[in-house]
């Protein structure tokens, strides 16, 4: 793959710089606007840069940095510092791969688990990407979209499992940022709704196979040629701001 590194410039100028108090606020920050699509993959991340977006040092950015790059979401690359990882056409399609296998595992023990509470959560996760398709909030829409298969990974009630799928939802984002094709969606909430249906009728060997639909739906509807993307940082942090400014760190990074 080539190298992406798009020339993303911040306007200091513009910055209201605001207290996100902690390296963890700052790693859900990040983790939110990767997980959204806000931050296209191959973009820079400067710790100065973005020690002055969020009013912290450098050292708090870089400990959020290397968090990220824990969980592949981002790159540090040889005296250039980090960007948003851009992953491979096979790293692509190695994610989905590793999310039907894990999936599947959950779909199962969901079964097992499922209460009418539970499902009225669910139904309501898809409710919500509906309406943030209809009025047009992208970064909603992707955001509830992964929310509702994280949703299924709690009520499987395998930690370990839900850790798992949380880092591949987040690199899928990754994938779909850099492989989407224009004008389609990668994940259909109305193939969520169609789960449902089946979950609610006790169908396991229906909703094993709608899920796996499911997923290589979303593969199939990827453009393997590769994008290049970018934007300003002060912009994406600088979008609703006020709004985040009360943001709790510690559940915003276990969406």
């Amino acid at each position: 793959m080539t190298d992406q590194s798009p020339s993303n410039t911040i306007a200091r100028s513009n910055l209201k710089p605001r207290k996100a108090s902690s390296d963890a606020a700052v790693y859900a920050e990040l983790y939110d606007a990767i997980l959204e699509q806000r931050l296209a993959p191959g973009t820079k991340l400067p710790e100065d840069g973005l020690g002055e977006i969020f009013g912290v040092s450098r050292t708090v950015v870089r400990k959020a940095l290397f968090r990220l790059a824990h969980e592949e979401l981002i790159q540090f690359r040889p005296n250039r510092g980090a960007i948003v990882a851009s992953p491979t056409v096979e790293e692509a399609a190695q994610v989905f791969e590793a999310r039907r296998v894990v999936e599947s595992a959950i779909v199962r023990k969901v079964f097992g688990r499922v209460t009418a509470e539970s499902l009225r959560e669910l139904k309501d996760v898809v409710n919500e990407e509906r309406a943030a398709h209809e009025r047009g909030d992208r970064a909603g829409w992707i955001r509830l979209s992964g929310e509702f298969h994280l949703r299924l990974a709690e009520i499987a009630g395998n930690r370990v499992l839900a850790e798992y799928l949380k880092a591949l939802v987040s690199r899928t984002s990754l994938v779909i940022s850099l492989y989407e094709r224009p004008g389609n969606s990668a994940c259909a909430f109305d193939e969520h709704a169609g789960f449902l249906i089946a979950l609610e009728a006790n169908d396991l060997k229906r909703a094993l196979t709608l899920m796996e639909r499911h997923l290589e739906a979303c593969e199939a509807k990827l453009n393997t040629e590769e994008q290049t993307l970018s934007r300003d940082l002060a912009a994406i942090f600088g979008e609703n701001a006020e709004a985040r400014s009360g943001l709790d760190a510690s559940g915003a990074a276990e969406r």
